[in-house]
């Protein structure tokens, strides 16, 4: 049977807890990137993608609107 030397679990233990460590510190630090970003892109204004295909769907339907209005104008002036 094969004892285990007590140096070797001691410095696998460490080492696992430096993983532990470096995760927990990896994860903190995305977060804090992931809120600067957020907080930089709200100060400048920017629209979000619902907010761009919201506007430019009102924009199309009113394209289309002027465009019947201006084939209706054209009918009547042609009578």
């Amino acid at each position: 049977m094969q004892t285990r030397n007590k140096v070797f679990d001691d410095l696998s233990q460490l080492m696992t807890n430096a993983m532990g460590v470096a995760q927990g510190a990896k994860d903190e630090a995305q977060t804090a990137m992931s809120s600067m970003v957020d907080r930089w892109l709200a100060d400048r204004d920017l629209v979000t993608r619902e907010e761009f295909e919201a506007v430019r769907t009102m924009a199309q339907k009113a394209r289309e609107e002027n465009a019947a209005l201006l084939a209706r104008i054209e009918a009547l002036e042609g009578k």
